[in-house]
C-alpha cells in the first residue's frame, strides 16, 4: 500500500492505492486562502497540518487493515511558496503564495544581480520564490533577519511528517535558487537574495527516501514507521501518474490556467519565450511548460457577463466544427506567461460585425485558448523539445469540440485517458512505490490506457494556421493601443 499526499491550493487530498496502484481510499480537506491586501496571497502552515491530520486521519478510520501494511509516503504540492522558519523550526509569518504578486518589483533588481536566467533556467518572475525573499527582506527585515530555512509547502509537511528539512528537484527548480543543470543549489543566486546554503533544505530526488515518518504519527494512524518519499511539485507529481517521464507524449491541462507539460532529457532552458524549465521528479530528467492563465477561466468569464452557464456555452459549438469562427479572441484575461511573460496584457475579441452572436463568441473563445496553447508549442519546440502528442487532461478536456479545435490549431495528437484519477496525489503515491521498491521504470511509472484519440482534421488545420497569424499579430498592435495598458 502507499500514500499520495498533495497539497492544493484549495484543499489536500490523500489518496491510498495498491500494489497495482488500484484505488483503496480517497479522503479531502478545503484549505483557504487569505488576502490581506490587493495583490497577496497567503496561507498558514499549520492550517496545512489541520487538513493532513483530517484526511489521513479518515483513511486510518476507514481502511484499518490497508493502512497497516502501508509500505511508504510520497508527496505533492503546490510550488514556489515562501515558508519561513526560525531555528526552533516555528513558522514567522503565513506563506506567501504562487499566486502572490507583491514582488513584482524586486524582479527586476533580481535580474540585474545574478545570472539568474542561465543557472536557473527561468525568468525571475513574482510566482517564484526568490523574489519573494527580497520583498521580505526589504519590507519586514525583522522577519528576515530571524529566518533559519527556507521550505516548500509540502516540504513544510515532510518536516511535520519526518522532521527533516528536505525538498526534493522538481519543486527546488521553482525557488529560482537551484542550479537546474546541475541539480544543486547555486550559491551564487542564493547571495543574491541575502541567503545562504544554511538557509535551505537538504535536496533528494522525487523518488528517493528524505526520511521516516515520525514514530507518534504511525501510531496515531496505525501504520509502520515507513519512509516518506521526495516527491514532486504539482505538474511534475502529475506528470509522474500519467507516466509522461520521457519525451514525445506530454499532457495539456485546461483548467482555469493552462499548462502544457513536456519531459525532456536535458536542460533545455527557453526564457526568451517564458518557458518554464524544471527538474523532473526522478533522477536525470527535466521538463519544461508552457504555461497560460486563462483557459477554461475564459469560458467562465464569458459564462459571468453573458448570464449562461459554462455547459450551455460549450454546447453551442458543434462537436464535428468545420469552419474558424469569424470572431477571434485574446485570452489574456489575467496577462500571460508563455511566451509574453505580460502580467499587463489585456484580452480582446476582435473581428465582430452585427450578425455574430453567442455562439460565434463561445467558438472563438475555445479557439484562442487552442491559439495560446500552439504559442506553448511554437516556445517549447524552438527549446528542442519534441513533442507530437499529449494526454488532455482538465474541465476543458471534456469538451469533444473544443477538443477537436485544440488538436487542429496545435498539431497534436490529443489522448483520452481512460476514466480514473491521474492527478498530482495519484502521482505522488507512484513516488512512494519508487522510493520503497527502487524501480523508477515504466512499471511504476506507466501511462494511462488510451479511451480515444482527436487527431488535427486537415482542413481546419489549414484554416487555424491562418488565423493563427492574425492572432499573433493583434497582441502587440492592442497592446500599444492608448488607454489598453494595464
Amino acid at each position: 500500500m502507499y500514500l499520495g499526499l498533495d497539497l492544493g491550493t484549495s484543499g489536500i487530498k490523500a489518496m491510498l492505492v495498491d500494489e497495482n496502484f488500484a484505488t483503496i481510499g480517497v479522503a479531502h480537506a478545503g484549505l483557504t486562502v487569505s488576502r490581506p491586501h490587493p495583490g497577496w496571497s497567503e496561507q498558514a502552515p499549520a492550517d496545512w497540518i489541520t487538513a493532513s491530520e483530517q484526511v489521513i486521519g479518515e483513511l486510518a478510520r476507514q481502511h484499518p487493515q490497508a493502512m497497516a501494511r502501508l509500505r511508504a509516503i510520497g508527496l505533492s504540492g503546490h510550488m514556489h511558496g515562501a515558508t519561513l522558519l526560525d531555528a526552533a523550526d516555528n513558522v514567522l509569518r503565513p506563506c506567501i503564495l504562487w499566486n502572490d504578486g507583491r514582488s513584482g518589483p524586486q524582479c527586476a533588481e533580481l535580474t540585474a544581480r545574478a545570472d539568474f536566467h542561465g543557472i536557473a533556467g527561468n525568468l525571475v518572475m513574482a510566482g517564484f520564490t526568490a523574489p519573494k525573499l527580497l520583498w521580505v527582506a526589504e519590507n519586514e527585515p525583522q522577519i528576515f533577519e530571524k529566518t533559519a530555512k527556507v521550505l516548500l509547502p509540502k516540504d513544510y509537511l515532510r518536516l511535520w511528517l519526518t522532521g527533516e528539512h528536505v525538498a526534493e528537484m522538481s519543486d527546488a527548480a521553482g525557488t529560482l535558487w537551484l542550479d537546474v543543470a546541475r541539480r544543486d543549489w547555486s550559491d551564487e543566486l542564493l547571495a543574491a537574495t541575502g541567503l545562504s546554503r544554511a538557509q535551505m533544505p537538504a535536496l533528494v530526488e522525487g523518488s528517493d527516501v528524505s526520511g521516516s515518518l515520525r514514530a507518534d504519527l504511525a501510531e496515531r494512524w496505525g501504520v509502520p514507521r515507513v519512509p516518506v518519499a521526495g516527491g514532486g511539485g504539482d505538474n511534475a507529481a502529475t506528470a509522474c501518474g500519467m507516466g509522461v517521464m520521457t519525451p514525445g507524449t506530454g499532457f495539456l491541462s485546461l483548467g482555469t490556467s493552462g499548462v502544457l507539460f513536456a519531459a525532456t532529457e536535458s536542460y533545455a532552458p527557453n526564457t526568451g519565450d517564458a518557458v518554464h524549465t524544471f527538474c523532473h521528479a526522478v533522477p536525470a530528467t527535466w521538463h519544461q511548460m508552457g504555461v497560460i492563465l486563462s483557459a477554461t477561466d475564459s469560458m467562465t468569464w464569458l459564462s459571468e457577463i453573458t448570464g449562461r452557464p459554462v455547459p450551455e456555452l460549450a454546447a453551442l459549438v458543434s462537436e464535428t466544427v468545420a469552419t474558424p469562427s469569424p470572431v477571434s479572441f485574446l485570452p489574456y484575461l489575467s496577462g500571460e506567461r508563455t511566451p509574453l511573460n505580460d502580467p499587463d496584457a489585456t484580452g480582446a475579441f476582435f473581428g465582430l460585425r452585427r450578425a455574430h452572436g453567442l455562439p460565434d463568441l463561445a467558438q472563438a473563445v475555445m479557439e484562442g485558448v487552442a491559439m495560446a496553447f500552439t504559442d506553448c508549442i511554437h516556445a517549447l519546440r524552438k527549446a528542442g523539445t519534441p513533442i507530437e502528442a499529449a494526454y488532455a487532461v482538465g474541465g476543458g478536456a471534456r469538451s469533444r469540440a473544443w477538443l477537436r479545435i485544440m488538436a487542429s490549431a496545435t498539431g497534436l495528437r490529443l489522448l483520452e485517458p481512460e476514466d480514473g484519477d491521474f492527478g498530482a496525489a495519484f502521482g505522488a503515491a507512484k513516488l512512494a512505490a519508487a522510493c520503497a521498491t527502487g524501480d523508477t521504470s515504466e512499471r511504476v511509472f506507466a501511462k494511462p490506457a488510451v479511451r480515444a484519440e482527436v487527431v488535427p482534421d486537415a482542413a481546419l488545420a489549414d484554416a487555424y494556421a491562418k488565423k493563427y497569424e492574425a492572432y499573433r499579430a493583434a497582441y502587440p498592435r492592442l497592446r500599444d493601443l492608448p488607454g489598453l495598458a494595464g
